[in-house]
């Protein structure tokens, strides 16, 4: 195989207390040195039970001015269809290599669907401790079901279904951020892409790591999508950077992680702020996520809203091309 993945490397012989020199992190970045252990808040949790539909909106909108990321309960997704999504994607990462690789990224494709290791340029050149796999799951006009895996058999069925009930959620998301804005309901979507917005979904597979003091399973970043909606496993990974520190994210079983990413950073002209975080991995344990990322299509411009923009508050950012956003994004380069 040409390319080797970290499931792979961990399969072979390595010793308790070694990893391969390119996943060693800098210091500055090394988990054990920069995590926080003191008192701490907790990320936002946000009960979409709650009768008092404004009180719901003045959470959201805290939360994603404060932190820029939060956690929702009582969401509505069924939690049967959370851990069958979870048991089909922990059953794909179970198949022998061969069978995975059907499914790896083409080398030379400018897609970011497909099996892998790697999405961007990292500046020392380090790896992440972790392997991947990508797909669009809605519109149904931007599906390429050759990423899709065929076994388990019900995978496709399963992620079909979980793109109509995350559907739902993030129009609630989305109407809210919106009023919390002080903007029409509907002004925040259409300004990231409204029905056309991508959902790409992303399986994170995170392998048990001798060394997980020296290593992280993705390094420090915003995500560069519109939103976020995550499902994590059982083991605890995801760091938050809030107040000059490194954070472990509380694990709530069943709830969604919502991160506020770099284009509603834009289009709220930055009153809310793309959350910077990072995954640390586990000696023993298997971590995984489910984040879906909400994506303007390529060719579509995003831009801070026209309504929060005056002279008062200039724009602070330009508009752009979101497939030109990603790419300069993706390969370290100014934006």
């Amino acid at each position: 195989m040409e390319v080797e993945r970290v499931q792979a490397i961990v399969s072979s012989s390595l010793t308790e207390d070694n990893i391969p020199t390119e996943f060693i992190r800098p210091e500055d970045e090394q988990p054990a040195i920069t995590t926080f252990h003191g008192p701490i808040p907790d990320i936002p949790v946000i009960d979409f039970s709650d009768p008092d539909q404004d009180n719901i909106i003045r959470l959201i909108a805290k939360a994603s001015r404060d932190w820029g990321i939060f956690q929702v309960v009582n969401h509505g997704i069924p939690l049967d269809l959370i851990q069958t999504l979870q048991l089909v994607g922990k059953q794909f990462f179970n198949l022998p290599p061969e069978e995975k690789e059907v499914y790896a990224k083409p080398p030379s494709a400018h897609t970011i669907e497909g099996y892998g290791s790697k999405v961007g340029e990292d500046v020392n050149g380090k790896k992440n401790w972790s392997d991947h796999l990508f797909h669009r799951i809605w519109p149904a006009s931007c599906i390429n079901h050759q990423f899709w895996p065929k076994n388990p058999p019900s995978y496709r069925a399963v992620n079909e279904e979980y793109a109509q009930e995350v559907r739902k959620v993030v129009n609630k998301l989305f109407k809210r951020l919106s009023i919390g804005l002080g903007l029409e309901a509907d002004v925040l979507k259409e300004g990231a892409g409204g029905e056309e917005i991508e959902y790409l979904m992303k399986i994170n597979y995170y392998p048990p790591c001798p060394r997980p003091d020296l290593t992280l399973g993705v390094a420090s970043h915003t995500d560069l999508s519109a939103m976020t909606v995550l499902v994590p496993n059982e083991v605890p990974g995801l760091q938050v950077f809030k107040d000059d520190h490194w954070i472990d994210a509380k694990y709530i079983p069943g709830a969604l992680i919502v991160h506020i990413g770099d284009q509603i950073e834009i289009l709220s002209n930055g009153k809310y702020k793309a959350v910077l975080h990072r995954t640390t991995v586990d000696k023993k344990k298997t971590r995984m996520s489910w984040p879906v990322f909400l994506e303007p299509p390529g060719e579509f411009v995003v831009g801070p809203l026209p309504q929060l923009v005056d002279p008062q508050n200039p724009p602070k950012y330009k508009p752009k091309k979101f497939k030109d956003y990603s790419y300069c994004k993706l390969n370290k380069l100014p934006q």
